[in-house]
């Protein structure tokens, strides 16, 4: 039993590294670009009518991880007007498209 953890300690890459290899890893430069970032850049040239600025933003990323991006921040976006307006997501999302409340959507009125 008392073999478990030498065996252990054979086994486990951390175990096998010399001391001085147990010193952290300086940080690594980052690499590619944040879809965030891409995201925030592209939906703000878009809304300042910039579509050099867009393109651009929108290079940074794969589509997918661009649509990604945009889909959050919008609904980020949506939750913190909803919040300001005290009104629901739904209601300020339909709003801002200039869409009417769907009527089979309204409460029932009291019978």
């Amino acid at each position: 039993m008392a073999r478990v953890p030498e065996r252990l300690r054979r086994l486990l890459p951390s175990a096998r590294r010399a001391p001085e290899a147990a010193a952290p890893a300086p940080p690594r430069p980052r690499q590619g670009h944040n879809l965030f970032e891409a995201a925030a850049e592209y939906v703000a040239a878009c809304a300042e009518d910039d579509p050099a600025r867009a393109e651009e933003a929108a290079s940074r990323v794969s589509p997918g991880m661009l649509s990604f991006g945009v889909n959050e921040l919008a609904c980020r976006a949506l939750l913190t007007l909803a919040r300001e307006r005290n009104e629901s997501p739904r209601t300020v999302a339909r709003s801002l498209l200039g869409l009417r409340e769907d009527p089979a959507r309204r409460p029932a009125a009291d019978a």
